[in-house]
């Protein structure tokens, strides 16, 4: 039996005091209060291990509820409704929200269909479905008044979180609620008490950071008596978001209806005819919350197959009788958890820590949510254009944060899933056929481009997988597909960049932390264009790639914004996170993004003995309260001294020692970092999981080694935490991880070998990792120095 053990995003609110957590651990094991709440078969191997995610008091976090990997369908409970605005202005308290569950609270408004997992920025929270019982209620009601409304109590006491599972009783109506997933189908199931005013509400204006006029439009056509169809377009995050529905009910409705709150409409046309609230199959308006009757039993199940399409009502039926064509809830419970199985034994460890391979485990789940499969099972997807476009020969994926992921993520797909990852890059080529921008995935989402962050990091990820050899597309196309997004003179500073190397501070808000991953992206554009032996290409970018040198100032030993005269801004605080030029860091940890010449970096800094030290300086500093006490971005259990882990561009940062004459300190600081920044516990990450970028670099650095640079073969050394590891790979060989003298003192590597033989350097390339063999890591309490 599982227990559910969430993890939360530590952020505080934009100029507001920072409120604490309230941490707390929710358990779910065979102490629960009420007996039926123990899970009656055993769950897989590895999948007892996974701990599903919320959030408390802070953004970012990830939903409790039911998705198989990758899948389209993330169906979750919904603890409150939260506006985006207030008064009239903008509502903080809307990030709590962000996945829609809030650990803290009482009642639950009901369960929907599509959530991000762990983003600090939201959208979605489609298609709201609760059972109730009694007076029909179509408001959800307040937090401080529950019964004014359908919404009802609940109790951790009576909730179990699993892979692919969720249950819950909701207390005010006695009703036990359950959800699983296939890919494109929610499977609820509702066991209700003895009434004759059963209710299944359906709310169409429910969602993720809401707010008046959201809701472009909806529409409900009512089948027959157990099938309903309709869609929802919003205009949100992703400004033009289209999603459509099958709702299929294992038992005939007795009675059904809706009410309207749309504002009043100018034209109505003849509609008045018909009574449309009440038993009328069809109605199309803004706002619209339905429900259907029932008379039940006790213990009388009601079943729901709420399967979505990105294409039409009949793709989304489809998608229903072709995953679910049946009604055996345990069947398709049961058959998600084994598909979970199945991804989580791509990487085995061996620990004698429960906590260990609970932080693992749940970290390998995380990562495995996102990117999201985005089309119907006969392969349509509407596209950018708006179109509607047959994947051939590919699975079309969306839900892209590339900002995060082209770090750890998609390398890591490169190793376990590089057929995944090459399609997702095939849809990634499909987003630029059909950009208007003609640009590459920034942050692109339900057909939809959301243009968060900066950098143009899809460049990043296609150049990793055509560096390693994955990469069955057209190589030639997706370089001129890189070479155009990175020439696109009116995006974010571009053409500023290109013209001066630098873009100004004149110009941009994030000036130097644009032009630092400009120069990046740039180095993985030339990487990609040498190996397919376009000279001219790689001429250009791999000089674009040294820009960073630009907005070095070696008089301070920073990166700093830089005027549009040339010269640098005088205003200038290294430790603040607050318009100095940089996007969710500082000078302090940006100054070190470089991971594309280290070398360089470290001769610009003034040489392996002064860069060690400020390196030191970054893990071992104070970093007082008021530089992130207003920030967003994170709270000081993602920080140790100034290094912030909770957020993206330190990543790499440990590992920089790799290149210096001191490597052991990488290894002292991945151990230091692994136990600090995860924890099976409730706020144990430290920052959002960033659809499973901080979940990837957890598994990377656990089982000894990291990207620091994609678009490179090569994977930087650190110290294993686990006991041993093996990856399955595609090609059905294994990669071993095999570590001597393991123990919670023996952070350092006294030496390495592959396949027996020792190494005299500080990585290993893609090749030897899907050649299969042996990586054996011999461990020491003190560092080897030689």
């Amino acid at each position: 039996m599982l227990s559910v053990l969430f993890r939360i995003k530590n952020y505080p609110y934009k100029n507001s005091i920072r409120l604490l957590l309230k941490a707390a651990v929710i358990v779910l094991l065979g102490t629960s209060a009420n007996a039926s709440f123990s899970q009656q078969k055993s769950v897989p191997n590895l999948v007892q291990y996974v701990k599903p995610i919320i959030g408390t008091q802070r953004m970012g976090h990830t939903y409790p509820g039911a998705t198989v990997p990758f899948g389209m369908v993330q169906l979750s409970p919904e603890t409150d409704t939260v506006s985006y605005e207030q008064n009239g202005k903008y509502n903080p308290d809307v990030y709590k929200y962000c996945a829609g569950y809030q650990y803290d609270d009482k009642t639950i408004t009901g369960f929907s269909h599509t959530h991000f997992s762990g983003t600090g920025h939201s959208d979605l929270g489609d298609f709201l479905v609760m059972p109730t019982v009694g007076q029909l209620k179509l408001n959800p009601g307040t937090a401080n008044s529950p019964r004014s409304g359908y919404r009802s109590n609940f109790s951790h006491a009576n909730e179990v979180s699993a892979a692919n599972y969720y249950k819950v009783k909701l207390d005010d109506y006695n009703i036990i609620a359950e959800m699983t997933t296939s890919t494109r189908v929610g499977f609820h199931q509702y066991t209700f008490p003895k009434s004759d005013q059963a209710h299944i509400i359906l709310d169409l204006m429910a969602g993720i950071y809401n707010y008046e006029d959201k809701n472009v439009w909806t529409y409900l056509h009512v089948v027959n008596d157990t099938l309903v169809t309709g869609y929802r377009q919003t205009n949100g995050w992703a400004k033009n978001r289209v999603l459509y529905f099958a709702m299929k009910f294992s038992k005939p409705f007795i009675a059904y209806g809706n009410h309207n709150y749309s504002k009043k409409e100018v034209y109505r046309g003849f509609w008045g005819k018909f009574n449309q609230s009440k038993n009328f199959p069809e109605i199309a308006a803004q706002k619209l919350r339905a429900y259907f009757d029932f008379k039940t039993e006790a213990g009388e199940q009601i079943k729901i197959k709420f399967a979505l399409s990105p294409v039409s009502m009949e793709g989304a039926l489809n998608n229903m009788q072709t995953e679910i064509p049946g009604w055996d809830f345990n069947a398709v419970k049961e058959a998600g958890q084994q598909v979970w199985e199945k991804e989580l034994e791509k990487i085995t460890i061996q620990s004698k820590s429960t906590a260990e391979k609970q932080n693992f485990y749940t970290a390998m789940y995380h990562a495995m949510i996102n990117p999201t499969i985005y089309m119907d099972v006969d392969g349509k997807y509407k596209g950018l254009d708006q179109n509607v476009h047959q994947a051939d020969g590919f699975t079309n994926y969306t839900t892209f944060s590339l900002w995060d992921t082209y770090r750890a993520l998609h390398p890591l797909f490169n190793i376990i899933e590089p057929k995944r990852n090459d399609d997702m890059i095939k849809s990634m080529l499909a987003h630029y056929e059909q950009s208007p921008e003609h640009m590459l995935p920034v942050w692109s989402n339900s057909g939809n481009e959301n243009w968060c962050m900066s950098g143009y990091h899809a460049v990043a990820v296609i150049a990793d997988a055509v560096i390693k050899g994955n990469a069955s597309f057209n190589t030639q196309e997706a370089l001129e597909a890189c070479v155009a997004t990175a020439r696109k003179r009116n995006y974010e500073g571009i053409g500023e960049y290109m013209d001066r190397g630098f873009i100004p501070d004149d110009k941009s808000g994030v000036s130097v932390s644009s032009t630092l991953e400009y120069a990046y992206d740039d180095w993985a554009i030339a990487q990609m264009a040498k190996k397919l032996n376009q000279t001219d290409i790689y001429n250009e970018f791999i000089k674009r790639s040294e820009n960073y040198k630009n907005v070095y100032d070696a008089s301070v030993g920073f990166m700093r914004p830089k005027l549009e005269n040339g010269t640098f801004r005088k205003n200038f605080d290294a430790l603040s996170t607050n318009n100095q030029g940089f996007i969710e860091g500082n000078s302090w940890n940006y100054t070190f993004f470089v991971p594309q010449d280290p070398k360089a970096l470290i001769a610009l800094m003034g040489g392996n003995k002064r860069f060690v030290s400020r390196l030191d300086s970054l893990f071992t500093m104070n970093l007082p309260d008021k530089y992130f006490a207003e920030t967003e971005d994170i709270t000081r259990d993602g920080i140790i001294g100034n290094y912030v882990h909770g957020n993206e561009p330190s990543h790499h940062v440990a590992y920089l020692y790799n290149w210096t004459d001191q490597p052991w300190k990488t290894q002292e600081r991945i151990r230091m970092i692994l136990p600090k920044m995860y924890k099976p516990t409730p706020d144990g990450l430290g920052g959002n999981d960033d659809t499973g970028q901080m979940s990837a670099w957890y598994i990377f650095s656990s089982i000894g080694f990291y990207p620091v640079a994609p678009g490179s073969d090569q994977y930087s050394l650190g110290s294993p935490a686990v006991d041993g590891a093996t990856i399955q790979l595609a090609n059905a060989k294994t990669f071993v991880i095999e570590v001597k003298n393991q123990g919670d003192k023996n952070v350092y590597v006294k030496e390495a070998l592959l396949n027996g033989k020792r190494l005299d350097r500080n990585y290993i390339t893609h090749q030897e990792i899907i050649g299969g063999g042996k990586l054996t890591f011999v461990m020491s309490s003190k560092p080897a120095r030689k």
